[in-house]
């Protein structure tokens, strides 16, 4: 039996962290919308949904953009179950690039497609083969897209997990493939969950540190001049507390209007430091605030609603 969840999540506006169920929330702002990409909560089926929001707290479920068991590649590599987690949206010249994971990690490797499509509700048309496959240590998992609006090049960021390797390449025009690779220094205290965004002439690469399941997960990043380095470490910005545990894989979205920035991640409601922790985990909202010299203040996890 095939399980379904409903077309629209009933979230009230006037409630907010955790805003819904998930992990891997991928932000993304389309005019004065926001969009969600995580992996889903509560599903069985290798499937991946697209969520809106005009306020960042109450978010519609607009479907299924994109399914694994209709994708022959996803299936070549015979095993017999699939794993469908933290995609990431592009935007390039009018169309939409939706990058995934596929799974399992083992004993077949992790690989990373690309779908394509006119609107970020979707549907997306997959590219018709892999993007990136893992092997000899890399784990092809957690992409993430980022077009220089100081350029217009566009680069791919990928890896981590036991690998803790962090992969970019420059991505073809096409937005589908890859111009090149280019060598770069890990950065420090890598885990995964990559994701860069640019604030002024400052580039910031921010990623997840630590044990996907267990307290030490966490927020880390470093600055740099260019999408690619050299990184400068800055150290952790949000960590579990006596209230959540395991706060990471996230993404950072400006809101266009008011210029404030927010970052989108998940966590476990509970103060229990030792895992396994009971229930599912949560995607929150929060505020990032810069000082003076335009480093990311540690963020505060927050409850209920926030003004």
């Amino acid at each position: 039996m095939r399980l379904f969840l409903p077309l629209i999540l009933l979230i009230s506006p006037l409630t907010a962290n955790p805003v819904m169920d998930g992990a891997d929330p991928h932000a993304a702002v389309v005019g004065r919308t926001f969009w969600m990409y995580p992996t889903e909560p509560h599903s069985r089926e290798p499937i991946f949904a697209a969520y809106r929001s005009a306020d960042l707290r109450s978010w519609r479920r607009e479907g299924t953009i994109l399914d694994l068991d209709k994708i022959p590649w996803v299936k070549a590599d015979g095993a017999p179950y699939h794993g469908a987690w933290a995609p990431a949206l592009a935007e390039k010249k009018g169309k939409f690039y939706f990058y995934y994971s596929v799974g399992p990690q083992n004993p077949t490797p992790s690989r990373i497609g690309v779908a394509v499509g006119t609107s970020p509700a979707g549907p997306f048309t997959d590219s018709g083969k892999p993007l990136l496959t893992g092997g000899d240590g890399f784990e092809a998992i957690d992409p993430m897209v980022f077009t220089d609006p100081a350029t217009g090049k566009s680069w791919f960021y990928a890896g981590g997990s036991a690998g803790a390797k962090l992969r970019v390449f420059e991505m073809a025009d096409d937005m589908v493939s890859f111009k090149r690779e280019v060598d770069i220094e890990q950065p420090k205290n890598f885990t995964e969950g990559v994701f860069m965004h640019v604030k002024g002439k400052t580039y910031y690469l921010s990623y997840s540190h630590g044990k996907w399941n267990d307290s030490t997960y966490s927020v880390h990043y470093c600055t740099a001049p260019s999408p690619t380095g050299p990184w400068e470490y800055r150290g952790e910005i949000l960590g579990s507390d006596d209230k959540h545990q395991g706060p990471g894989h996230h993404s950072f979205v400006e809101d266009l209007v008011t210029r404030q920035w927010y970052i989108v991640y998940h966590r476990w409601e509970t103060g229990r430091k030792d895992p396994p922790y009971r229930g599912g985990r949560k995607i929150a909202v929060e505020k990032v605030d810069y000082d003076l010299k335009g480093l990311i203040k540690p963020i505060t996890m927050t409850d209920g609603r926030q003004r």
